[in-house]
């Protein structure tokens, strides 16, 4: 009996194959750039630190922890640590083990046959005048014991199919957590980058403060001397006041760039041990690997999560389609049955059952409709997916056009603070010759002010972009 139940199982299992559509891959973008004009190899410089001239490359050779690039052994020992105790992550991981777990057990069920053992005793009282026989009511206990065996054979491939799905959402998991390993990765590279910014800003501010307070003691006592006016002093005091209301914002700034690196990295704002960051510990990557957009959709976490939930959303289709067609069930039943414990494993006791059950829905509305529910969500997850590389394409783009005018924006930015600055020691000499007014001064300070704080921001946002190009790209 058993051999005839494998034998049925096998011709189930060859001759069964999966109804709906197989999925097919969608293709990749028909475009061979991100940008309408073509870009240059490189952007412009400047002789900063943060200037170098950075080319892009193609092909393969990227690095994989690509935030050592930039330079910061405090940065890689943070990021290590980080990919360790991040909750995000740890809960990223459990939802991926849990969707494969889930297709686990999915496949227990209907892959293999369910074998289950049975052992049972009951004590029977039997009346032969209930059935209108004559005869005194006996009593009698029943013993049995068996092995019954439950299959399947998935004619149509509903099962294949439901399976099929379970391991498209297990491939979402495992890009969701891609994605948020290369998101965090990017949140504490650039929020390590702004906190030395902020740091930079801050010295300057408070050097720039310095300079001011020096210079409106200088007033003050030319005041008193009869060369200078109150409305010059006035003037004066006004800016250095506006320059000390700065610095504790900038510090407001820089403590919650500190609360925050601390809990990207699975730690209490209050802990102790976080590095600090400054902008000297820091490289401008010089080399940047371009994937062109035919293979950013097999690099990006974010459009291969919505191809896996495409995959997943044809499977479904899949099943509804399969729920239309003929059911085969399988089962059989090996055991022994008898009247006393010592006879129920005899040679007469043995008893056996085989059943094969064809189900065909006749009439069932539901079905039909889930089939065309099913095909809506597959055009959803298609339109999502499109929607998803197209807006990673444009992401790519900006971001390639961000490094290009960044660059020149920086390189100019530099050009405007050495001029700003030759200025200004021009005009302190001029102004304690007496070949200056105070107020050519003033511009020439609040010129110099401006453009060294605006520099420090370039250098940050070129860095800054540099982790976006990083991300656009997958990491």
């Amino acid at each position: 009996m058993l051999k005839i139940m494998a034998s049925t199982i096998l011709i189930g299992l060859l001759a069964g194959c999966a109804v709906g559509p197989d999925f097919k891959r969608p293709a990749s973008p028909a475009v061979a750039t991100y940008t309408p004009s073509s870009l240059p190899a490189s952007t412009a410089s400047a002789p900063t630190r943060m200037g170098g001239s950075q080319h892009f490359f193609t092909g393969e050779g990227g690095n994989p922890q690509w935030w050592q690039e930039f330079g910061s052994a405090k940065l890689n020992t943070l990021i290590g640590e980080a990919l360790q105790a991040s909750p995000t992550l740890t809960a990223a991981r459990a939802t991926l083990r849990q969707a494969q777990e889930r297709y686990a057990a999915q496949a227990g069920s209907t892959r293999y046959p369910q074998v289950d053992a049975s052992l049972g005793g009951q004590r029977q009282r039997f009346n032969p005048n209930a059935s209108g026989l004559s005869g005194d009511a006996r009593e009698f206990s029943l013993y049995n014991a068996s092995v019954e065996m439950h299959y399947n054979l998935d004619l149509a491939g509903g099962n294949r199919r439901t399976l099929e799905a379970l391991a498209a959402r297990s491939d979402y998991q495992r890009y969701e957590l891609a994605g948020a390993q290369l998101t965090l990765v990017s949140n504490i590279v650039t929020t390590a980058v702004t906190q030395a910014g902020l740091a930079a800003q801050i010295q300057a501010s408070e050097e720039i403060l310095q300079s001011q307070e020096e210079q409106l003691e200088l007033i003050r006592e030319q005041l008193r001397l009869g060369l200078a006016s109150d409305n010059e002093m006035l003037v004066l005091q006004t800016q250095v006041e506006q320059t000390r209301a700065s610095i504790p914002l900038l510090r407001n700034q820089l403590q919650q760039s500190e609360h925050l690196l601390a809990v990207l990295t699975g730690r209490p704002p209050g802990a102790k041990g976080l590095p600090s960051f400054f902008l000297r510990e820091f490289t401008l990557p010089a080399v940047l690997p371009l994937t062109v957009p035919s293979e950013l959709v097999r690099t990006r976490p974010d459009i291969q999560a919505a191809e896996a939930l495409l995959h997943a959303a044809n499977a479904d289709y899949g099943v509804a389609v399969a729920n239309l067609y003929p059911q085969l069930n399988l089962s059989a039943n090996l055991g022994s049955q008898a009247l006393t414990t010592g006879a129920l494993f005899g040679s007469g006791s043995a008893i056996w059952s085989l059943v094969a059950q064809l189900t065909q829905p006749l009439f069932n509305p539901g079905l039909p409709a889930e089939k065309r529910a099913a095909l809506a969500a597959f055009d959803a997850a298609a339109a999502h997916y499109q929607g998803v590389v197209l807006e990673s394409l444009r992401n790519v783009a900006d971001v390639l056009r961000t490094l290009e005018n960044d660059a020149q924006r920086l390189s100019a930015l530099f050009a405007a603070d050495t001029a700003a600055q030759s200025s200004l020691e021009l005009m302190q000499s001029k102004y304690r010759l007496g070949a200056a007014s105070y107020v050519q001064l003033l511009i020439a300070q609040q010129q110099a002010q401006q453009t060294q704080i605006d520099l420090i921001e370039a250098q940050v946002q070129r860095l800054v972009v540099s982790v976006a190009f990083y991300q656009a790209m997958g990491g």
